[in-house]
């Protein structure tokens, strides 16, 4: 399936063996006490996981290399980071002690919706680029339909738009975005509705850096394995002036 903004990967036998190798590492991992207390956010029902899965520099887990489709698509990656664990339990999204309603309202009827790489900066959380990602590569690791992924397709045009008049000529990392990303976003939810995606191991998904996307809360309906819903994340960065082009 390809959308304005993304791509959804037909299943692929190496993608396959890399998934269902870094599955039985993700259970593992996931299962370590300290691990999930570092980890376990919104009353215990998201595993954040950042940097969780212990890949190697070129990708592959457990001796299964990291290779698919995708790579026709992307920028030459010589090193991969350790990709992010996202794990999603039943109940999602709980309300944290420390969590307002308003953001809580937001991750519930938003599904969080956001850009990777605009970081809340300060205790006014003003944003700023601090994470340029060349893009985003999601692997699911297990078969489920619950929380999916949710994005706006063709939303990376009006939120790149808006970032590129904010930046102007000025060093991307230093610009304050926050009035422009949370205008951006209103039009976005004003224009383009929401559609889930649903993937399965050995499938694979594309987003563009600037594409506004979240996660669903877990409907009673959903089902997904006893470890939860898993999907790896990769999100290599480049330059910031890179990451602000229109592509």
């Amino acid at each position: 399936m390809v959308g304005d903004g993304f791509t959804v990967f037909e299943a692929d036998p190496d993608v396959l063996r890399w998934a269902t190798a870094a599955h039985a590492v993700a259970c593992d991992v996931a299962a370590d006490p300290e691990v999930q207390a570092a980890n376990l956010r919104h009353g215990d029902t998201w595993f954040v996981g950042v940097d969780a899965l212990p890949n190697d520099p070129d990708g592959s887990i457990a001796g299964i290399p990291l290779r698919g489709p995708w790579a026709a698509h992307i920028p030459p990656t010589s090193t991969w980071h350790r990709a992010q664990l996202s794990i999603v339990y039943p109940g999602y999204p709980a309300q944290d002690a420390d969590e307002t309603d308003a953001n809580h309202r937001y991750r519930r009827t938003r599904h969080a919706a956001h850009v990777d790489g605009l970081l809340p900066v300060g205790p006014t959380r003003r944003r700023f680029l601090r994470e340029p990602h060349a893009y985003v590569l999601g692997l699911p690791l297990n078969v489920s339909d619950a929380a999916p992924l949710m994005v706006w397709e063709g939303s990376q045009h009006i939120m790149g738009d808006a970032l590129r008049a904010a930046i102007g000529d000025e060093d991307p990392t230093q610009v304050d975005l926050t009035e422009a990303y949370h205008a951006a976003r209103r039009k976005v939810f004003e224009t383009i509705v929401a559609q889930p995606v649903y993937t399965k191991p050995g499938q694979s998904v594309l987003l563009h850096r600037h594409l506004l996307h979240g996660v669903a809360p877990w409907e009673t309906i959903a089902s997904a394995p006893p470890e939860g819903r898993m999907i790896a994340y990769f999100r290599p960065q480049f330059s910031a002036l890179e990451w602000l082009e229109k592509s």
